[in-house]
This record gives C-alpha cells, sequence and structure tokens, in this order.
C-alpha cells in the first residue's frame, strides 16, 4: 500500500510539472523549431536542387549538342558522292585509277571526321564487299582486323555482328574496344551497302561529361537497358544506384536521394535511351541546410530534456522497472494474439488437404492453438476458384490484393449465420468450411447463395466459381468434401460473373464434341484456300453459340476454342513470314484469359482480323505499281524475285500468283519481255555490237541474251536487225 502511495504520488508529480513546463515553455520552442525547419531548410533545400538541375542541364545541352555535330558530320560524309562513286568502282578491276582517285578523296573525308574532339579511330566497313578503309590504309577486311586493328576469332565474331540491318548512329558498348557509333548507308535500306564506324576517345568524352563544381563527385551517361556508356569517379554502390533507376525509365530531369546517394537524371535529346547522371556529395551541397537542421533539432532537443529531467528523476526508480514488466508482458500478449489465426487456419488447410485423417490428432493440435469446434457437426466445404481480370486485377498493389481478400474473408463470417472457418489453399482457391444450422435451416446451398451475393460486389476484378462439396459429418472427413468441391468447379461456365457448381461431375453434364472433327478442319482450310474468310468467323460463331445452348462448361469451350485456333494457324502460317513463335503465343494467351462468351467472341474477332487479314485493292495497286516503275528503271540490274517478295512481306509463289493477278503476266516473263523491247531499240537506233546490247539491258552472255530473243521472237537479234534495216 506504501508503495502504490508513493508510485501515484512521484507519478503525478512528474506530470503536474512537466505539463506545466511544456504550456509555458516548450509549444513556444516547439512552434519556433517547426517553422526553421519548414521555411528555412526547405528554402535551402530547393535552392540547392535547383542549383544541381541548372548545372546538369548545361551539361547534358553541352554533350547533345558535340553528339548531334558528330551525327550531322558523319551523314554529311555518307552523303557525299565519293562513297557513291566508290560503291560502282571498288570490284571492278579496270578501273584501278579511278578507284584509287575515289579512296584518296574518301581518305580526306574520314581524316576531317576523325578530326572530331570526341572521335579517336574512324574507318569505313562494306557490307557486300571485302574491303575496310580507314584514313591510312584500304585492304581487305582478314588483313585489317589482324594486322590493322587486331582482334581474336571470339571478339571479331561478336563485333562484326554488329554490321547488319540499319544504322542510324547506333551506339555499340564494349568492354574491349570502347564506345563507337555505327551508321549504314544507304540510309532508308535494310541492307545497306557500307558501315561508317566511329570509335569514340573515351578519355575525351570523359573530359566532356566532367562537371568542375566541388560538390560533384561523379558524372556518367546510362541507359534504360541498364549499361553505363562512360562514367568518372562512379564506386560501385552508386554504379548499381545509377542503374537502378535508369531502368526505371525516368522522364524527366529529377534530383534522388537513395541510400545515401543523391544523383541527378536528365533524359538526353540525342538518344532517347540515354541519361546523364550526376552524383552529388550531400554533405557539401545541402551543407547549409543540415546546419540550420541541426540548430534546430538541437535547440529542441535541449529544453525537451532540460525541462523532463528533473521531472522524471523522481519518480524514475519507482515506476520504471513495472512500466518495463508490463510493457513487455503486453507485447508477448499481442503477438501470441495475433498469431492464432493464422496457426488456425494452417491448421484447417492441413485438415481439408488430408494431413490430419484421424479424430486423436485433430483433437490433440486444435487443443495446442485453442481451437474450439463441435466433433460430429455436419459440415460442407465450398471451394472458391478466382479467375482474375488480369486488366484491372494487375494493376492493383500487393498490398491492395491483400487487404482487399481479408476483406472479402471477414465479409463472408459476418455475413453467414452459422460457423464458418476460412482458409486458403493455393493462390486462386479459397476454401470456406460450412458448419449446418439446423434450427436456422442454413446448410451448404443457402452458405453458398450468401457467399455470391459477397463475391458480386467484386465482380471488376475476377469471376468466382463457387465448388460445393459434399456434407460430411465429422471433421476427419472435411478432406472428402475438398477434394469433391475441387472436381465440382471444373463444370464452370462462362456465363455469370459468380457461379455456383453443384455438379454432376465433368464428362456427364453435356455430351457437346470439344474438339474439331476430321471434316471440320478440313473444311477450314478448304474456306482459306477459296479466301472465304468471313465463313471462317461465322462457322467459329456458330459453334460457340451451340455450346451456349448446351450450357458447355468453360473447359470444354476453351479445348474447342484452342483446336480452332490451333487449325487457323496451321492454315496461315505459310503465307505470313510476319508472323512467329511469340506472336503465335500471345494469341494463345489472349484466348485463355477469355472468362465470358462475349470475350470469346471478342477475341476471336480480333485474332481472325489479324490472321486473315487482306489488302484494299487500291494498296495493292499502288505497291506493284511501285514495283513496275522500279523495274523499268533498273531493268539493266539483277531483279530477284526473293527481293520484292520480301518488301511485301510474301512467299516467293504468294508474290508470283499475286503479280500475275495484279499486272496480267508472270514476274519472269515481264521482265524478259521489257528487257527485248529495249534490245530492240538498241539493235534498230544504234550500231552497238550484239554483246555490249546483252550486257546493256541485263543479261549476263551473249548466249542467253539470243536464246531468249529466240523464244519470244522467233528469229535471233542479228536477223531481226537486217530484215528492219
Amino acid at each position: 500500500m506504501a508503495i502504490s502511495k508513493v508510485h501515484k504520488f512521484r507519478l503525478a508529480l512528474f506530470w503536474r510539472l512537466f505539463t506545466n513546463y511544456f504550456i509555458v515553455i516548450l509549444i513556444p520552442v516547439i512552434v519556433a523549431s517547426i517553422l526553421a525547419h519548414v521555411l528555412a531548410v526547405r528554402t535551402i533545400e530547393k535552392d540547392a536542387e535547383k542549383l544541381n538541375d541548372v548545372v546538369i542541364s548545361h551539361f547534358s545541352k553541352q554533350t547533345d549538342t558535340a553528339l548531334d555535330s558528330l551525327k550531322t558530320n558523319m551523314i554529311n560524309m555518307l552523303s557525299s558522292s565519293n562513297v557513291t562513286g566508290l560503291l560502282r568502282v571498288v570490284d571492278d578491276s579496270r578501273e584501278n585509277q579511278q578507284r584509287s582517285d575515289q579512296f584518296h578523296a574518301l581518305r580526306e573525308q574520314l581524316m576531317k571526321l576523325q578530326s572530331d574532339k570526341l572521335v579517336s579511330k574512324v574507318f569505313l566497313y562494306f557490307a557486300n564487299h571485302d574491303l575496310v578503309a580507314d584514313v591510312d590504309i584500304y585492304t581487305d577486311k582478314s588483313y585489317y582486323f589482324t594486322m590493322t586493328y587486331p582482334l581474336d576469332e571470339q571478339q571479331k565474331a561478336e563485333y562484326l555482328a554488329h554490321f547488319t540491318g540499319k544504322k542510324m548512329m547506333d551506339i555499340i558498348d564494349s568492354s574491349t574496344l570502347g564506345m563507337s557509333a555505327v551508321m549504314s548507308y544507304p540510309f532508308n535500306t535494310e541492307t545497306p551497302e557500307v558501315y561508317l564506324v566511329v570509335h569514340f576517345d573515351q578519355d575525351k568524352l570523359k573530359e566532356q561529361i566532367s562537371i568542375p563544381e566541388k560538390w560533384v563527385t561523379g558524372t556518367a551517361i546510362a541507359t534504360s537497358q541498364g549499361e553505363i556508356l562512360n562514367q568518372t569517379s562512379l564506386t560501385d554502390k552508386e554504379v548499381k544506384a545509377v542503374l537502378e533507376h535508369t531502368r526505371s525509365k525516368v522522364i524527366e530531369s529529377q534530383f534522388l536521394v537513395t541510400d545515401e546517394i543523391a544523383m541527378s537524371l536528365v533524359k538526353s535529346r540525342f538518344n532517347d535511351a540515354w541519361y546523364y547522371v550526376t552524383i552529388a556529395d550531400l554533405r557539401t551541397l545541402m551543407k547549409p541546410a543540415y546546419m540550420t537542421r541541426l540548430i534546430s533539432w538541437g535547440f529542441l532537443v535541449f529544453f525537451l530534456v532540460v525541462g523532463s529531467v528533473v521531472s522524471y528523476y523522481l519518480s524514475r526508480r519507482l515506476y520504471r522497472p513495472i512500466q518495463e514488466i508490463s510493457n513487455e508482458n503486453k507485447e508477448l500478449s499481442q503477438r501470441m494474439n495475433g498469431m492464432f489465426p493464422l496457426m488456425q487456419e494452417l491448421f484447417i488447410t492441413k485438415i481439408l488437404q488430408g494431413e490430419y485423417q484421424d479424430e486423436l490428432s485433430i483433437a490433440y493440435y486444435a487443443k495446442e492453438i485453442d481451437f474450439t469446434y463441435d466433433k460430429q457437426a455436419m459440415r460442407t466445404v465450398l471451394c472458391i476458384a478466382f479467375h482474375y481480370n488480369s486488366e484491372v486485377y494487375d494493376r492493383l498493389s500487393e498490398t491492395t490484393k491483400s487487404f482487399m481478400f481479408v476483406e472479402i474473408k471477414e465479409l463472408i463470417r459476418k455475413s453467414t449465420p452459422s460457423m464458418v472457418w476460412l482458409c486458403q489453399t493455393k493462390p486462386d482457391v479459397l476454401a470456406c468450411v460450412v458448419t449446418h444450422d439446423s434450427f436456422l435451416h442454413l446448410g451448404a446451398e443457402e452458405a453458398a447463395d450468401i457467399t455470391k451475393l459477397v463475391l458480386e460486389s467484386y465482380s471488376q476484378y475476377f469471376k468466382a466459381t463457387i465448388g460445393i462439396g459434399k456434407t460430411v459429418n465429422a471433421a476427419e472427413e472435411l478432406h472428402e468434401s475438398y477434394e469433391q468441391a475441387l472436381a465440382v468447379l471444373q463444370n464452370r461456365g462462362l456465363d455469370a460473373d459468380v457461379e455456383i457448381c453443384r455438379g454432376p461431375l465433368v464428362g456427364e453434364r453435356t455430351q457437346w464434341e470439344s474438339f474439331l472433327s476430321v471434316q471440320e478442319v478440313n473444311r477450314i482450310f478448304n474456306q482459306h484456300k477459296t479466301k472465304e474468310y468471313e465463313r471462317l468467323l461465322e462457322s467459329v460463331r456458330e459453334k460457340l453459340e451451340e455450346g451456349k445452348l448446351k450450357q458447355a462448361t468453360a473447359m470444354q469451350v476453351k479445348y474447342l476454342s484452342t483446336d480452332v485456333l490451333n487449325t487457323w494457324i496451321r492454315a496461315v502460317e505459310t503465307e505470313h513470314n510476319d508472323f512467329n513463335v511469340p506472336f503465335f503465343s500471345g494469341l494463345y494467351d489472349r484466348l485463355h484469359s477469355c472468362m465470358t462468351w462475349d470475350e470469346l467472341d471478342q477475341c476471336f474477332s480480333d485474332i481472325h482480323g489479324v490472321l486473315f487479314r487482306t489488302e484494299e485493292p487500291d494498296q495493292r495497286t499502288q505497291q506493284f505499281s511501285e514495283i513496275l516503275d522500279y523495274i523499268h528503271e533498273h531493268y539493266n540490274e539483277e531483279l530477284s524475285i526473293e527481293y520484292f517478295a520480301g518488301l511485301l512481306n510474301m512467299s516467293n509463289g504468294h508474290f508470283s500468283r499475286t503479280f500475275k493477278e495484279a499486272v496480267g503476266e508472270k514476274y519472269v516473263e515481264y521482265i524478259a519481255k521489257y528487257r527485248l523491247m529495249k534490245a530492240k531499240q538498241l539493235l534498230l537506233e544504234t550500231d552497238m555490237k550484239i554483246d555490249d546490247i546483252a550486257e546493256k539491258v541485263g543479261y549476263w552472255g551473249r548466249n542467253s541474251f539470243i536464246r531468249t530473243f529466240r523464244k519470244y521472237e522467233g528469229i535471233t537479234p542479228a536477223k531481226y536487225r537486217t530484215m528492219h534495216h
């Protein structure tokens, strides 16, 4: 009793003294500290961030300007007539003097380009010729990459692999060779003749991106693909932080502080995938803010300590031990109470999965976790399967998803009058054990209807299916009810947002055929060959309507839909070179994500529009008109059918058939007749030799020209000239 009185006295004394001190002194001190922190400190921090942004913006503009200038010089160099002229004589042994003159002029242009302050080396790589040229030498590729620019076989293979396709100053970053830029010529073709390669001087590039400010400790050029093209004075930790934030695709200038690292990121105008990064010394940059913050907090802490120590000291020895014991007991109790629901849910899961199948073990473990239940009550397991709407559900955070399912569980418990046990047995399956209540006439059917009402309010996130298992009389038999409920879920349909499945089991519900017959597959192929594309879609819709009338299950419909898609793909895969495995895989994923009849219908409509698209007549006429114009201008060159078929994304056979439909003649015959028309003009209007005329109109030799001429005209070229003269 004496201790209790002392405790109350000291505690009352402490609070009285401290309350007076708080009102008179601490409140003004707190207000002053908050104003200093909010106004002064934030103002200083904003000014520091603005200063940092101004510096890095100026630095990024300078670097972008230098790179833009280099890109312009590369374009000007490739656009010059010297490269074009060199391509015409590079393989012609009769043009030695002209080729030497071309290379001499080209060397001067390369030297001019190499004089750029960021450039260390420049060379031209000829894609279709065994030739490489730089400011010092032009030679074959093997000699150049062995003697002049030595690379081992692996380095050479990796390096030369970059010289394919169109390049518009693409950046290559190699740990061995450093950073270089590649540009192809001609510019607008996927099969260029020449690649201009510019190697950056890494030291000069570091000087370009260096910032002399004392609070800047390092700079870098990084990419959104997780690469650092160039950097100065970055530590491993800073490099890791730079890569992490550039991968997050920062769109505009930002000042970030993470893991005690302050950095600024600015997106490059020169390359959308580049970021200019500076690492700042926070202590130097934010020194005024740190000092102001430290003083304000120190001011507050000082008065708080002075005011509380004296008030606290008198009663500390008496109430502190008691308070510590009380806090420890309270914390332990809270932890144990918070663990019981989790342990009980895990216990129910093990019963449903059949790990505890005897009455004794269930009773023992239930007692250990304080789980009370009626041993002989009638119970039924409801299995709720969730089929998520990925467009909406995937946009939710993991925390939001967790809280949503906690809310669903709580609503089911509150809405069901009888005892309900809930546990998550699978990521997409929630088990609900319903205890029958004879007084309220509540059984599995009534509980399923109540659960359906709860789930319907969440239909935007998922389609739910409730499977009802059999009713059992003991807890050790619940696994049998659970297994039957899982099996019944396979009867899911494609109609309601929330569906209750009661049986019979799969296979007994409907005799609807889930796969295409051989005759139906052949009909699809025939309709595709005859281009009855609309009939293909109508047939699928008829099948879906038939399944809807016969109440086919979702599993049966998915089997049929997959079979239809397989047949469609087999019908079109030989004609469309632009379709590949990832594309077809995406079609299957889209199909399997459908949850309703309407979604399936829309899915097949979209897939049909992609697989069986037809070109508009005006578009086809325009395309073949451009091809004919090209043939008329380049009839004396090699005109392969593969080249034009590739331009239109067609196979050779499909292009040949389409050409005949559009032009009226076969591709080969049209070219032959046009060349012979030009040859007859030369025979009658000039005195050129037969060999020269053959070469002029695109034939490799005299014999092939005479043979073709005789085939179409019935006489030789010489006799044709004699007869008409």
